[in-house]
This record gives structure tokens, sequence and C-alpha cells, in this order.
């Protein structure tokens, strides 16, 4: 039986193609950088480089590129023994043009299917889902199967234990229009105890698009913490017991494309320091915004000295 992680996450794992031309569009760049992405795996990337021990549960194309992406999940601290191939499949591809401060089109190659979306329940290691201290999945996971179905018995086995969190990370070209995200998102709260979301996924999951009333609507569903994340207007969570509101920490956006998910990883720490809401929500805050200050996503998430420096400089 494995010792049980900090961190295992489940979902999208894929190639990130950079322009290396801020400003321009994918038809005049002329180079590219290559990163390991998907939203799941920066997420256990984020939290390694805080120093917790983290997995990821995925799957990759039997190519270079999925060789690719097991040596630098190990690379960055990421265990990859959740990881196996789909031979038949080809690792997906995601390329981005770079338009900063706040438009940042991203371009998926994932057809006819992604390899991350054939999670097999039968594969899963349900007593290291079970015994892990944060369990951590993606919206983008419940549309289709049989990840979907794959999803749902790993939160059984977790019970809806604490620090079971749902990321709604919502991206449209990723559903089918046979496959309702409103209603996977009804399923899905019955098993979680987290939800983190931006103001548009809190309103999908809610029908309410006040960020109150969204973060109460959440919990009144039985969620222990929400978060909404209000993009300049900074950030919302609430339990029952604290609200928290935090304006976003001010810096040059270079590529917002890692902030969420370095957020997540932050907000992950601190839920392990066992820290109060406030203080947990302000380190995560702080470490989403040195993500966005540089022009790599993965592999640019920040240590957990970098964010406390900022912190201690912000209290002087």
């Amino acid at each position: 039986m494995n010792s049980a992680f900090d961190v295992i996450a489940i979902g999208r794992v894929g190639i990130d193609l950079y322009p290396l031309q801020d400003n321009v569009t994918l038809d005049h760049v002329t180079s590219f950088e290559k990163f390991i992405g998907g939203s799941a795996t920066n997420l256990a990337i984020a939290a390694a480089r805080h120093g917790l021990k983290s997995a990821i549960i995925t799957r990759t194309g039997s190519d270079p590129f999925g060789r690719f992406i097991m040596d630098e999940l190990s690379r960055l601290g990421v265990s990859n023994q959740f990881v196996s191939t789909v031979p038949i499949l080809h690792t997906p591809i995601v390329f981005a043009e770079i338009f900063p401060p706040d438009n940042f089109p991203l371009y998926y190659y994932r057809d006819p299917k992604a390899p991350d979306l054939m999670i097999e329940s039968h594969e899963l290691d349900l007593p290291a889902i079970k015994q892990t201290k944060i369990y951590w999945s993606t919206l983008t996971g419940l549309s289709e199967e049989p990840s979907r179905s794959a999803h749902f018995t790993a939160w059984d086995a977790r019970n809806r234990s604490a620090h079971t969190i749902l990321d709604l990370d919502y991206r449209p070209t990723l559903w089918s229009p046979t496959n309702s995200p409103i209603v996977q998102i009804a399923k899905a709260l019955k098993h979680v105890s987290i939800v983190i979301g931006n103001q548009e996924e809190c309103e999908i999951a809610t029908g309410e698009n006040d960020p109150d009333r969204a973060a109460d609507a959440l919990l009144n569903k039985g969620i222990e913490i929400a978060v909404v994340k209000m993009g300049a207007q900074g950030v919302l969570a609430k339990s029952r017991s604290e609200t928290v509101r935090k304006l976003p920490h001010r810096i040059e956006v270079l590529n917002g494309l890692g902030a969420g998910d370095s957020f997540g990883g932050g907000f992950c720490y601190g839920l392990l320091q066992k820290w109060d809401l406030e203080k947990t929500i302000a380190f995560a805050n702080v470490a989403g915004a040195i993500n966005a200050s540089r022009h790599a996503c993965a592999t640019a998430m920040p240590t957990t000295q970098e964010v406390l420096a900022i912190i201690n400089e912000l209290h002087e």
C-alpha cells in the first residue's frame, strides 16, 4: 500500500506550446516553446513546489510527448506512478496566444479523444485516493466516459472527506452538446467538500451571478469552503465561520494562463498548514500573481519562499 500523499490530482495533461512572440496571432508566430500542461497537472506541480508530496492520475499517448510528460513530472517533483498510456491515442497539444495583460486564447488539439478522458475506474488506486490529504478534481474530467465514472468512483472512496476539492475549470470547447456541465456539477457537489471557480463558473454551478450569493448557494449544498475568483476584483472565499475578500496582488502580467493553478497550489499549502482562511487566501493570491508575472506556466510555479518574501514585503 502506498504511503499517503499530501495531494493527488486527477485530470488533464498535455503539451503546451507557447509562442515566443507576444501580441501575435498563431498564423504569424514563428517559434514556440514546449511545456508540460493541463490544469490538474499544473496543480500537482504547483503543490510540489511548496514541498508537498504530490501525484497526478492521468493518461498520455504512447508517443514522444507522453515520454516527455513522464520525465518532466519526475523532474518537477510529481509522482507519475498513476500515469499510464493509451496506445491508440495521441498526447494532446494546446497552442496559446499571448496578449498581455488579459487575453490568452487557447486552441485545444484533443481529437478524436484525449487519453486523460480514458481514465478507468478499475485502474484507480482507491486506498491512495482515500488516504491522500487533499484530493483535487477538475470539471473537465466529467465531460466524457470513462473518465466521468472514474471520478465518481474516486469520490465514493473519499466519502466527502475533508479537503476533497472540485476546481470548476469549465472549458466549453471540451464539452459535447449532449453532455450538460450543469447536470454534472449538480451531481459532483454531493461528493466534494471544497469548490473553487471563477465568477462565471460559479454562476453555472449555482445560477447566481453575485459572488456572495453564489458562495452562499454552494455552502447551502453542503460545501465547507467556497472560493469565487473575480479577476481584477480579487477573490471571495467563504466557510460557515469566515468570509474573506482579497484584492489581487498587483503585478505586471506576462502570461495569466497558470495563475489559477498556482493559486490552487498555494491554497493546498495553506490548508495543510492549518492556516485560517484569510491567511490561506492571501498566500494563494500572491502565488497566483507570481506565476502570472512569468512567461511559462507549469515550470514557473513559485516556491513557498518566493511567496512569503512578497507577503513579508507587503507587511513591512
